[in-house]
């Protein structure tokens, strides 16, 4: 097994993560998104869930990010 050095901080709707991406960059902060549907379509095969994305990021950024995720999911439960 190979040990990563990312953390997945959020999964959700492709527009969610987007928006979820770019407040994170705005405070410098590089995300990783893992997207299994675009992956299975340019190999050839079917998703199960279209649109639906992971966000990672890394251990030494994970502790700057958690808060402004935490603050991202607040304002979507209202």
């Amino acid at each position: 097994m190979i040990d990563s050095t990312y953390s997945r901080i959020f999964s959700g709707s492709f527009i969610i993560v987007q928006l979820a991406k770019d407040r994170l960059e705005s405070a410098g902060i590089s995300p990783v998104i893992k997207d299994e549907s675009e992956s299975g379509r340019l190999a050839g095969f079917g998703a199960s869930i279209q649109g639906f994305q992971e966000l990672y990021v890394s251990q030494e950024e994970l502790n700057h990010a958690q808060p402004i995720i935490d603050a991202l999911k607040e304002e979507l439960e209202v």
